[in-house]
């Protein structure tokens, strides 16, 4: 799916460089400011068909917060025209359960073309199924060196990747946190911090411990003797 390509407008504004003569004048273009390597997040429920995004998300879309509403033809006018189709096809694509990393192209009316780095991720619900679709939107033009380098690229790459790995370990902790809700009765923050306790006393990250448990819940494996020590503490009597 394509959008008509949109145009860009310019203001420019002529003066005498300090120090010299009228004579020597320069043009000088004006955009609006756009922060570089801006972030925004989003989240697509695909039961509900309703998009969430965050305020950093309309920032790098170039999009009013007030004025916008979160929508998939909103996302897809926002890119460029021939990418457009690229980012419709990795949203279904993931929607099916497939993660996926794309480079595109942001136009506005107003400011300069950027380029940006959209990522997505199924969210799976208890029975496995994507339940939706989440991810980030980071801005890269101004993280862009003077020319291609392979160095930056790779770095770019690692980038990426420790950004999907937060996005799995976020997932996994949300899944941890709803079992020890189950098993406990306790409220979200308690779970979490029931988490953090487990992982403190027992010498194990966080995600590590939520692995653990979220993986005991779906019959993968049993809870290691200290776990199993400090949830028996934890959870009340059958």
């Amino acid at each position: 799916m394509s959008s008509p390509a949109l145009p860009r407008a310019r203001t420019t504004a002529s003066g005498a460089t300090p120090g010299r003569g009228p004579e020597s004048s320069r043009t000088i273009t004006r955009h609006p400011p756009v922060p570089s390597a801006a972030a925004g997040r989003y989240r697509y429920d695909r039961h509900a068909g309703s998009w969430w995004w965050s305020p950093e998300m309309h920032e790098v879309l170039g999009l009013d917060a007030a004025g916008t509403t979160p929508c998939t033809e909103a996302l897809l006018r926002a890119q460029h025209p021939d990418d457009g189709g690229r980012v419709l096809a990795a949203l279904t694509a993931c929607g099916t359960g497939r993660p996926f990393v794309l480079e595109t192209r942001i136009v506005h009316p107003t400011r300069p073309q950027r380029s940006v780095v959209l990522v997505g991720e199924p969210a799976r619900d208890d029975a496995g199924d994507v339940r939706a679709v989440e991810g980030l939107c980071v801005d890269i033009t101004g993280c862009r060196p003077p020319a291609p380098a392979p160095d930056g690229v790779a770095r770019l790459h690692a980038e990426i990747e420790q950004l999907r790995t937060a996005m799995a370990s976020r997932a996994v902790i949300e899944q941890a946190k709803g079992v020890l809700m189950v098993l406990t009765g306790c409220a979200e923050q308690v779970a979490f911090d029931l988490l953090a306790h487990i992982s403190s006393h027992t010498h194990r990250k966080v995600r590590e411990v939520a692995q653990v448990l979220t993986g005991s819940a779906a019959g993968q494996g049993g809870l290691p003797d200290d776990v199993r020590a400090i949830l028996r503490d934890a959870c009340p009597p059958a």
